[in-house]
């Protein structure tokens, strides 16, 4: 059932999160120069481990209310992440015959991502 506080809770957190992904997309590319994705790469492992935090902090720990999950995990997090934009980017590699940078990208944006997220729970835990 819909709640306007959890709707009202996750539309704070993803509007937080898209603040924060905007504010360290503009960060790396004025002081990074390279061909590789940085911003997002950075973003969505930072926001693997950020979502594992919070994953372990409610089920763990229950250090933090269902309602919190919500505006941190679904709402920050949400917003914070960047899949889309992750997909786009790929695609725009392999358009650009970027192979290899396309291989390291998606490799290292799911793999290095799954470890922060278990990285993520096991410290919360």
């Amino acid at each position: 059932m819909l709640n306007l506080t959890n709707i009202i809770l996750v539309f704070l957190g993803g509007g937080l999160g898209s603040l924060f992904r905007y504010g360290i997309g503009l960060l790396i590319l004025s002081n990074f120069r390279i061909y590789f994705p940085l911003g997002t790469f950075v973003v969505n492992i930072l926001g693997c481990f950020l979502l594992g935090l919070v994953l372990g902090l409610v089920e763990g720990k229950k250090l933090i209310s269902p309602e919190m999950a919500l505006l941190f995990g679904t709402g920050f997090c949400g917003g914070f992440t960047t899949f889309s934009t992750f997909s786009l980017e790929g695609y725009r590699l392999i358009e650009d015959g970027e192979w290899m940078v396309f291989l390291g990208y998606t490799v290292g944006s799911i793999g290095i991502g799954i470890m922060a997220a278990m990285l993520g729970i096991k410290l919360s835990r």
